[in-house]
């Protein structure tokens, strides 16, 4: 793929945000299941890493490396004609600089990158230091000619007893990674929370993500509370597994 592909399929990942509210982005994880969303009539479609971990036997939370998993999502962009984000969970270790470098040679627009380093122990990012990585990322894009979507996500909420006991500094993350250049933010682990939804949905400026569940979660519940982006995370590939095991249960031994 040329430097002009990137760009446009870039430009058009960003032009689908501003066009549906919200924009549904469905979660793939291999070349069949990404042909299948995009013959399905999505626009876009995002990488997640545990799917990807599970197809390839792998483990979540940078059990793979970054060149393992560069050399997994390279074909699954390439099966498709349309802008493709990949989940990069906190960056496998590397400089803002290389991680970009990395995404858009296979072919990445966007990314997912979160505040959990998973390489130091599992800790939290403060929000100034998440924030930093951001802005890192942002400058090697720019510098990369490649506008990037960079979609900043906080676990906050899913590691707090309390979700609603953290709002306040979830939503001073948030603002903090839409100061530092993310293009939209991913307060994790609230998708069946309306009153938290709203509170974040109200108090950054660009799209907040929420994951959903394709069958059980409305589209227009999330439109009503403000979400503008919606990611399947790991839960398409659990409701497929359901309906696997549902189609396969009477031909078991």
């Amino acid at each position: 793929m040329d430097l002009r592909t990137k760009v446009e399929r870039a430009q058009r990942l960003a032009q689908l945000h501003a066009e549906h509210t919200p924009l549904v982005l469905p979660t793939v994880w291999d070349v069949w299941s990404a042909r299948t969303a995009a013959d399905a009539g999505f626009a876009a479609l995002t990488i997640g890493s545990h799917p990807l971990a599970n197809s390839r036997g792998a483990e979540d939370q940078e059990g793979q490396t970054f060149e393992e998993v560069l050399a997994a999502v390279r074909p699954i962009i390439a099966a498709v004609d349309i802008p493709v984000s990949v989940d990069l969970e906190a960056g496998y270790g590397q400089e803002p600089a290389d991680l970009i470098a990395g995404l858009v040679e296979v072919g990445g627009v966007g990314l997912n990158i979160e505040d959990t380093v998973h390489s130091d122990g599992g800790r939290l990012r403060t929000t100034q230091e998440h924030a930093r990585y951001v802005t890192g990322l942002r400058a090697a894009a720019d510098d990369a000619g490649i506008p990037v979507w960079i979609n900043g996500r906080t676990d906050l909420f899913a590691r707090a007893a309390d979700a609603a006991g953290v709002l306040d500094e979830a939503i001073e993350r948030l603002r903090a990674l839409e100061q530092a250049g993310a293009d939209s933010v991913y307060p994790v682990r609230i998708q069946d929370d309306d009153k938290l939804l709203e509170a974040v949905t109200g108090a950054v400026a660009i799209p907040v993500n929420s994951t959903a569940h394709p069958v059980k979660h409305d589209l227009e519940r999330f439109r009503r509370l403000g979400v503008r982006r919606i990611t399947y995370g790991p839960l398409l590939q659990l409701a497929m597994t359901d309906a696997m095991k549902d189609m396969l249960g009477p031909w078991a031994p």
